[in-house]
């Protein structure tokens, strides 16, 4: 067995014994049942740059089952200002490979992120995933070559001057 994954950071890998990029639905469905799993998070950027976050209770696995497979409709007009409301329902629905057990949560999580998708199940368009989606195919098609970026993780503890 390939060292990383026995040897990763990521429960879900070590655990599952796969990449995280081979992650299934039943994957996850197999590693709340096994795990203790009481809560799954989705979290999908909005307009200003933030992680929003839709919390699931998992009380039986029908219900685990439909939101992996249905994702959960969001309001797009509070969360993008240019999109009007009559026109808003939008739909988060998780990607599978960014799965990970959040190591900060009170009782035991799983988190993914989620891509958006407008009321026909069609990526949608504005999105901030999509948008650089397409930003990226244009640049290898204009360029050859491929444009590959990583995000900076920045947190920030903060506690009473006297340090207590």
């Amino acid at each position: 067995m390939d060292k990383s994954i026995i040897m990763s950071r990521n429960h879900l890998v070590a655990t599952l014994k796969k990449s995280n990029k081979e992650f299934t639905k039943a994957d996850i469905i197999h590693y709340v049942e096994t795990e203790g799993i009481e809560m799954v998070n989705f979290m999908y950027p909005a307009g200003d740059g933030r992680l929003k976050t839709l919390n699931f209770v998992i009380n039986n696995l029908s219900y685990l089952d439909a939101i992996l497979t249905c994702g959960e409709r969001v309001d797009g007009s509070s969360l993008f200002p240019f999109i009007e409301a009559g026109s808003s329902d939008l739909y988060v629905l998780p990607r599978y490979s960014t799965a990970f057990r959040d190591p900060f949560a009170e009782i035991p999580t799983v988190t993914m992120l989620c891509s958006y998708f407008d009321k026909d199940g069609k990526p949608l368009e504005s999105s901030p995933e999509y948008t650089l989606h397409k930003a990226c195919n244009a640049f290898r098609d204009v360029t050859g070559m491929e444009f590959e970026a990583m995000g900076e993780l920045e947190y920030y503890v903060i506690a009473p001057r006297d340090g207590a």
